[in-house]
């Protein structure tokens, strides 16, 4: 781990943005300047964002904004339609200033849909683009790693086919040495102060991925509590969550030290 490290917070709002870059931007001096992956709906894992939200945060930050191109939330088997969705948003993700693509699909029988894959990979040229945590639901992640070697993915995001990054350690740990710097493998999916230092010195992973996030009241001081915008499961009208400076500079320390 000589070379330092490098930390990608995920956002959905400009607000997010910002704090990740404040809390990231010092990672200049280790191994890269930091990133950030951008969503809209991270209450469902993440879906495309609006160009809206790509332009003013591309206005608002320096550090590279890599795209997710989800086109709804739920499985990673997508329909001839939905797959017009998502080329449409890459052509208009390239056009706004994306750095890079977050992306994935597979097939029924639960394998990385190669052939789909392979399409979207050559409209996304030049940019970079990460296979997303569709790689946690494949039935075997051995040969997964390596169609996505063969298909020429920069880095796969990852929780080792489990609930979090810390409870698919091994797996990750084994993907990492499986790769051979191949394609970066990079840890996500329940990341925190208290656990981070444990899942980069059991992965060896040298990039990890994480919210950083923390609950915020709203400002509003009228409230209607009869009404829901969303499912009676979704997050509360009154309350957002948003990426902690603070919390990203924690994690960065840890790292750091790990490292």
């Amino acid at each position: 781990m000589s070379e330092g490290f490098l930390m990608e917070v995920c956002v959905d709002s400009v607000e997010s943005a910002i704090n990740a870059e404040r809390g990231v931007g010092s990672l200049s001096v280790f191994a890269g300047a930091g990133r950030i992956e951008l969503c809209s709906s991270l209450q469902e894992g993440g879906i495309t964002p609006s160009i809206g939200l790509l332009k003013v945060v591309k206005q608002y930050t320096r550090i590279p904004v890599y795209a997710m191109i989800r086109p709804r939330g739920g499985d990673f088997l997508y329909t001839d339609r939905e797959v017009e969705v998502m080329r449409m948003d890459m052509d208009l993700m390239k056009g706004s200033g994306a750095d890079g693509l977050v992306l994935g699909a597979l097939t029924e029988d639960g394998r990385v849909d190669a052939e789909l894959c392979m399409e979207l990979l050559a409209a996304c040229r030049p940019l970079p683009v990460t296979f997303h945590r569709a790689f946690d639901m494949v039935r075997d992640p051995s040969a997964a790693l390596e169609t996505l070697v063969s298909l020429g993915f920069e880095r796969v995001l990852t929780s080792g086919c489990d609930c979090s990054a810390l409870e698919g350690l091994p797996v990750i740990k084994r993907l990492v040495e499986q790769a051979k710097g191949r394609i970066v493998v990079m840890p996500g999916g329940g990341i925190t102060e208290r656990n981070l230092q444990r899942i980069l010195e059991g992965s060896g992973a040298q990039e990890f991925h994480c919210s950083a996030r923390s609950s915020r009241e709203s400002a509003m001081k009228f409230r209607n509590h009869h009404v829901n915008m969303g499912a009676s499961i979704s997050v509360p009208e009154y309350a957002s969550k948003v990426a902690d400076v603070t919390k990203v500079r924690t994690l960065n320390a840890i790292a750091k030290n790990t490292l």
